[in-house]
């Protein structure tokens, strides 16, 4: 008999980031996958971070979580995106090198004593009481755990479509997982179909780069250094290239609409709903008729590989098609396809079947993490994965479970959005669906998270004491800030003049980096002289960078956070546990529905179901607060 404490079935972004949480906690981990040879395998593009999913990697990281120090001995390009806006916009992103990515997060589950790699597909779940026991694999074979972690990605009965031929499959070239979508069905739960896609990879050594535009890394900032998305200590510096820009032209979509009969997603044969988000090229040029041409970028895949990805072109049209819309492009006349472009889909199951702890409400112990839920992108799925692989740990030790907030951290804006609204499509995370991203930055993840993730076990000691050098050195340096005064002299004047301000009257140094164009290094220029000393680089970067963005953006911050006291207000009125909604005759059937289908714990939590309205909301907050609701008759 196998027996374990946590079964992780899948080995994706979502699977690696359970395993590790489970096991660094103190429990012993079966990670169950198809193929041991694609472990964290970056099926699409191999990319990490971008606009809101920076975010993540930070948190994730901040939690103890290894996307981020994976992500930054992998790079082949580091970028930060929207630099020239505010903190609360700037997002890194990182071309990784798909092979070595894999290779590296391979070799640290390996390392990892409480985790069991074991190569099977699991088709059935042994469940007892509504309680998981265990799972069964495709031999027979009996595998018995108190909790199993389902990361299936698009793997669950998955059926990949080119043209109009399609085969079971999960991701090109692996078969699919069959079986446990039976399994979920006879447990009581719902599953519908969802759809993604990816485009072709192709022969660099076939591309005219002197046709397309340049896009190239991140200089050496000012400190000597990169932006990378861990905080700890340990940093690699890797060789970087660039990636390039072509685009669309008007022949590209006169072949996309002269064969969107053999598009499958147009001629009826797909039935899942894609991602509105990263929408197929042929999607693109129906849905966005007037314009003329689109965006394609080409990025390598690895530093050992000539195979390269063509993003913006994912497309589910037949081979000799896809041929001629790449031949299309500037710089790809002549480009050779090394693997064509194709549509998945697959089974999930509606995320509002989940508890906060992404703990099912139907089986205890059963969670769901990744793609299964209705999500897309690897950092969506490793978040999850995460508080799935902490809160598996938690529920064997009978204690609490992590549930984060949507006021602490994208992570929990990603749960409470997904458990609280019945989703159609997949789900992106997006910075515009946070109501509080000023003080969610990626920069400050640490401030938010990392003492979280030391309580709970997952962040070392030293990374700890390095982040508590740091929180003490910026609230040191806001104070030397506020007493140290900068003289108008003759110097100084002409510094600040050449800036085009006006700078008469001596001021204190934090006064003036509130001003624009003043940064760090200029009110040391200045004469300001830093209250700290580190020879961590890095560190030092962190710290100025921090305080700067305090200071700078104080008055929005704090509008910010009065925002979340009165938010804190409805989250702190509890709603009853085992209420009839149904019985309450002041609020209408559909949202007594959506209430009983969902079962929100606080007012707040309701407030963000769709189709729940703010009278609604009134009228339970009266109910509650005058004890007339009622509970359900059991």
């Amino acid at each position: 008999m196998f027996k374990f404490d946590c079964i992780v079935v899948g080995a994706g972004h979502a699977g690696v980031e359970a395993a590790v949480a489970a096991s660094r906690l103190g429990a012993k981990v079966a990670l169950m996958t198809l193929n041991i040879e694609n472990i964290a395998l970056m099926p699409c593009n191999p990319a990490v971070g971008g606009p809101a999913k920076s975010n993540l990697v930070r948190e994730i990281d901040a939690l103890g979580g290894i996307m981020g120090r994976i992500t930054d001995e992998t790079y082949m390009q580091l970028k930060m995106l929207n630099s020239s806006k505010g903190p609360a916009v700037r997002a890194l992103r990182a071309q990784s090198d798909k092979i070595l990515y894999k290779l590296k997060m391979r070799e640290f589950i390996e390392s990892e004593e409480n985790i069991k790699i074991i190569q099977t597909q699991v088709v059935d779940l042994i469940i007892e009481n509504n309680i998981i026991k265990g799972v069964i694999d495709e031999l027979g074979v009996e595998y018995f755990s108190p909790t199993v972690i389902l990361t299936t990605g698009t793997s669950l009965n998955g059926k990949i479509f080119i043209g109009l031929k399609s085969f079971s499959a999960g991701r090109l070239a692996e078969r699919a997982a069959v079986g446990l979508s039976d399994a979920l069905v006879k447990a009581g739960f719902p599953i519908k179909r969802l759809k993604t896609g990816t485009p072709a990879r192709v022969d660099s050594r076939t591309i005219n780069y002197s046709k397309l535009q340049i896009q190239p890394p991140d200089s050496i900032d000012k400190y000597g250094t990169y932006n990378f998305f861990s905080f700890r200590k340990e940093k690699c510096f890797r060789p970087q290239v660039p990636c390039y820009l072509t685009r669309t032209t008007e022949i590209t979509h006169k072949i996309i609409k002269d064969n969107l009969d053999k598009s499958p997603l147009y001629s009826g044969l797909i039935h899942g709903i894609g991602p509105r988000y990263c929408p197929s090229i042929e999607d693109k040029v129906v849905r966005f008729k007037d314009n003329p041409s689109h965006h394609i970028f080409i990025e390598p895949e690895g530093e050992k590989t000539y195979e390269t990805y063509v993003q913006g072109f994912s497309t589910s049209l037949p081979i000799d098609v896809q041929f001629k819309m790449l031949r299309s492009l500037p710089g790809l006349e002549n480009v050779s396809v090394i693997k064509p472009a194709y549509a998945v889909e697959y089974d999930s199951v509606p995320a509002v079947e989940l508890t906060r702890s992404l703990m099912t409400k139907k089986i205890k112990g059963l969670f769901l993490a990744g793609q299964i839920n209705g999500t897309s992108g690897y950092e969506e799925a490793a978040a999850q994965g995460l508080i799935a692989g902490i809160n598996a740990s938690l529920y064997i030790q009978n204690k609490e479970f992590f549930e984060p907030e949507r006021k602490s951290s994208y992570i929990g804006t990603l749960i409470d959005d997904l458990i609280t609204k019945d989703l159609l499509e997949p789900y992106r995370m997006l910075t515009s669906r946070s109501e509080y991203r000023l003080i969610l930055r990626s920069d400050n993840a640490d401030f938010r998270l990392m003492e979280t993730g030391y309580k709970l076990g997952l962040v070392k000691e030293e990374d700890i004491q390095r982040f508590r050098f740091k929180k003490e050195n910026i609230e040191k340096e806001i104070e030397n800030l506020k007493t140290f005064k900068i003289a108008a002299n003759s110097k100084n004047k002409e510094i600040m003049n050449k800036l085009g301000q006006n700078f008469e009257i001596g001021q204190s140094a934090y006064q003036l980096i509130k001003r624009p164009d003043v940064d760090y290094f200029l009110i040391q220029e200045l004469g300001y002289k830093p209250n700290f000393s580190v020879d961590d680089i890095y560190l030092k970067k962190e710290i100025e960078e921090q305080v700067e963005i305090l200071i700078k953006y104080q008055g929005y911050i704090e509008r910010q956070e009065n925002q979340v006291n009165i938010s804190d207000k409805l989250e702190k009125i509890k709603i009853p546990d085992d209420i009839d909604f149904m019985e309450i005759k002041q609020i209408s059937t559909e949202t007594k529905e959506l209430l009983n289908k969902i079962k929100p714990k606080t007012l707040a939590q309701a407030s963000r179901i769709g189709g729940v309205k703010p009278a609604d909301i009134s009228v339970l907050m009266v109910l509650i607060e005058s004890g007339k609701i009622r509970k359900k008759i059991v």
